[in-house]
């Protein structure tokens, strides 16, 4: 399958300005007058799976798109200069108000987001999270709806992010 170079969109190099900004390989542009090579690397993301004690999962409906109105898990991009569990700690709280206390990496799954009519890469870390309190939860940020789903009762067609639709699928092996 062909992709189109995910730099295609840039037309000038980000250093210099220069138009002689030019594809070098499949995951790089290079500028023919700075000399600027710049390497294109997917976005680090978090994706947080919540249970609660009647191995229920923590699910949200989407406000905002891509995939307004499709369930989804908590969890977002992370911000330059955190770690991905801080990353999902903070990504948490925005969206349900619960405070992690602690995450158990489980898996990644490369995706990819479209932004503002970018296509953004991403590597989605789906992380086990345990919270301090299950009461306090409720909606808020890019999160139009929380709900407990029961794990038997998950389908992964209803989630509207291609890495969540697969990590749904995995995590029925896994849990």
């Amino acid at each position: 399958m062909a992709h189109e170079h995910p730099f295609a969109q840039f037309h000038f190099c980000p250093k210099c300005g220069s138009p002689r900004f030019v594809e070098h390989n499949c995951k790089s542009k290079h500028c023919e007058d700075c000399g600027f090579t710049y390497y294109f690397n997917p976005s680090a993301a978090t994706v947080a799976v919540i249970l609660n004690d009647r191995r229920e999962l923590l699910v949200c409906r989407r406000g905002k798109d891509p995939g307004k109105g499709t369930l989804d898990l908590p969890g977002g991009f992370c911000d330059c200069f955190e770690s991905s569990e801080e990353g999902m700690a903070r990504e948490v709280k925005e969206e349900t108000g619960l405070d992690v206390t602690r995450t158990e990496f489980l898996f990644s799954q490369p995706n990819t987001y479209l932004y503002s009519g970018f296509l953004v890469h991403t590597v989605d870390i789906f992380f086990r999270c345990t919270v301090a309190d299950w009461r306090p939860a409720r909606a808020m940020d890019d999160a139009a709806e929380l709900m407990w789903l029961p794990l038997a009762e998950l389908r992964p067609e209803e989630f509207g992010m291609d890495s969540v639709r697969r990590g749904i699928k995995r995590l029925a092996e896994l849990l």
